[in-house]
């Protein structure tokens, strides 16, 4: 638990030390049981004893210090919605439906009762993309780059498109959606749909790629000044220095933060799950409602969030800013990545 905590802190982007930003809820709890039983067992006699004992705790502060911003008694980074316009309000729906699922009925049963106004999908194919083909009657206009690499994605509104495109970013496997959607009472709301590769042995030896395609949404974001939404499987958890970095870069917020952890993945093991599955936006929004969805077969939780465009929200609601050394450090990413 000692090597675990540290070896983030190593600022690498190899995949075996990127791997330990995941499991901070599952290192603690480890870290308390391993340093009550030390303690039971040995006490706390001899130098060993209580520079080993302090280390556990020093990382058990660590690691609370990391994950602090999500607890329930956190100060809210976004405010609750308290004055809806008609027509300004939007709700996003996402699902990561896992390719080799089958549970189709389950997820469209699903978008059917949360009806939202934006349904994003990843690890979309052509079957799903056939199974899911009842919703362009719904949500009209749309944007599909089905895939059989795990990177398909498949996009439905029922909200005006603006200049929508599929970009790759970073990777040429890797597709991202990119656009302005228009609320009903005319506001243009700049949209970006995200799935970069995670680092794992199996997809990516390094995490350089997939930071680097989050920084430079981010920094495309921060030059202007309009409302942004970024939504997907960001591959990356919402306590991990690089969400962090992004937060910053962007200057966007996290609805999260204040509210819980949201843990969206593994759907099928409640030891193993992280938030992998994210909303972000500017200052102009204030939430409706967020909320992690039922498991319906695939190995994420689909999520929905309702947002409420209030123009007032920004002088309540501070921008994130990035110091110079993280711009630096951004960069620096993105130069290695592309």
């Amino acid at each position: 638990m000692i090597v675990a905590t540290v070896l983030p802190l190593l600022r690498k982007d190899a995949w075996w030390i990127r791997v330990f930003d995941f499991p901070r809820i599952q290192i603690t709890v480890i870290t308390v049981i391993v340093a009550l039983s030390y303690l039971y067992i040995s006490g706390v006699e001899g130098v060993f004893a209580k520079v080993f004992t302090i280390t556990l705790f020093a990382c058990l502060i660590y690691q609370s210090y990391m994950m602090y911003p999500y607890m329930p008694f956190a100060r809210k980074q976004v405010q609750k919605s308290r004055s809806q316009s008609e027509g300004a309000s939007l709700r996003l729906l996402f699902a990561n439906v896992l390719m080799a699922n089958r549970n189709a009925d389950e997820l469209r049963d699903i978008i059917r009762r949360e009806d939202p106004d934006v349904i994003l999908t990843v690890e979309t194919n052509k079957w799903w993309q056939g199974e899911l083909k009842e919703f362009e009657k719904t949500h009209p206009l749309t944007v599909h780059h089905p895939l059989d690499n795990t990177y398909g994605m498949l996009f439905y509104s029922r909200l005006e498109l603006i200049n929508p495109e599929v970009t790759f970013l970073v990777e040429d496997d890797i597709p991202s959606i990119h656009m302005k959607l228009r609320l009903p009472n005319g506001k243009e709301i700049e949209l970006h749909c995200l799935h970069p590769r995670p680092p794992f042995p199996t997809e990516a030896e390094q995490s350089t790629e997939r930071d680097a395609e989050l920084l430079i949404v981010g920094r495309a974001i921060k030059k202007k000044d309009e409302p942004v939404i970024v939504m997907g499987d960001l591959n990356d958890v919402a306590w991990s220095r690089t969400n962090y970095l992004f937060q910053d870069i962007s200057g966007l917020l996290d609805p999260r933060i204040g509210r819980g952890f949201f843990n969206t993945f593994h759907a099928s093991y409640p030891f193993i799950r992280f938030p992998l599955d994210h909303f972000f936006h500017t200052h102009h929004f204030r939430l409706i409602e967020l909320k992690r969805l039922e498991n319906f077969g695939s190995d994420h939780f689909p999520v929905m969030i309702a947002l409420s465009y209030e123009p007032d929200a920004e002088f309540e609601q501070e921008e994130l800013q990035p110091d110079a050394a993280q711009v630096s450090e951004a960069e620096e990413k993105i130069e290695m990545a592309v």
